[in-house]
């Protein structure tokens, strides 16, 4: 009798697997990336909107000179619809987007030029230029649900959250600027009933920010001061990456002093094949 050991493995090498009609599938990757892709508007007559393009040219040395830091803003609700549309045309749209609750509750959309900002709300129609809104900034943390604290009270099935909650409440009121302070949900043990009190705890603030690139990133104000919920999900919109950061703003949000640079010339490009 040959024992089981010496005895050639079933269902391995050539022969062992049947053929007909079968091939690999494998998940499709993620795709859609955004790119850049300059836009030339078409202008039939340039004396007709030279308000719109005398915009776009402080527009862009506003921009070079923001990379070094500082922001400047432009209203352009004394142009006429022609120069209006004309900047509108120009600005596109770029991969971040925020709402921001309050009087007045204003939209903002940045262009495809990193770190121009498109802003809109009642009464208001503006540009602004650097690293992030200054709305964004200024009422981040202006409490749309209120804070309960971490003396809020415990429900069943909450184990990890008041550590977190000590943690963070902690690095809030320390913070003085500088480096995040990170906790990473995704890498902790913890309940939904967990981040259902963390929630109540922290509060929701008055900005939410969603940047769209490889992926949705998105981003919500607490009203904890410096407190974000920062979520990374993939293209099929999985969550990849839970995080709190105790920071100014979220470095994902904002455009960096070389993409302001960039802007500006590109920019200028944009202008020069228009003229």
């Amino acid at each position: 009798m040959v024992s089981n050991f010496h005895l050639p493995p079933i269902g391995f090498g050539p022969g062992s697997q049947s053929e007909e009609g079968e091939e690999l599938h494998y998940m499709q990757l993620p795709s859609g990336m955004r790119t850049y892709s300059a836009h030339m508007p078409e202008i039939d007559d340039p004396s007709a909107v030279t308000p719109a393009l005398k915009t776009l040219a402080d527009i862009a040395s506003a921009a070079e000179a923001c990379a070094r830091g500082g922001m400047a803003r432009f209203d352009l609700g004394g142009l006429d619809a022609a120069n209006r549309a004309l900047i509108a045309e120009a600005m596109g749209q770029g991969e971040v987007a925020m709402r921001i609750r309050g009087i007045p509750a204003l939209r903002v959309q940045e262009s495809v030029f990193a770190g121009v900002w498109m802003i809109a709300g009642a009464g208001v129609d503006q540009i602004e230029v650097g690293a992030v809104p200054s709305a964004a900034l200024g009422r981040a943390f202006e409490p749309f649900r209120p804070a309960k604290g971490a003396r809020h009270a415990l429900s069943a099935g909450v184990v990890n959250a008041p550590a977190l909650a000590v943690e963070l409440l902690d690095k809030s009121a320390a913070y003085m600027g500088g480096a995040p302070h990170v906790v990473n949900l995704t890498l902790l043990p913890h309940t939904e009933e967990d981040l259902i009190w963390l929630d109540e705890v922290l509060g929701e603030g008055a900005v939410t920010i969603l940047s769209r690139g490889y992926g949705n990133c998105r981003i919500t104000a607490t009203a904890t001061p410096h407190v974000w919920r920062v979520q990374f999900f993939n293209s099929m919109d999985t969550l990849i990456l839970d995080t709190f950061e105790v920071t100014t703003m979220p470095e994902v949000a904002m455009a960096a002093p070389e993409d302001l640079a960039d802007s500006a010339e590109r920019i200028q490009e944009v202008l020069e094949a228009t003229r």
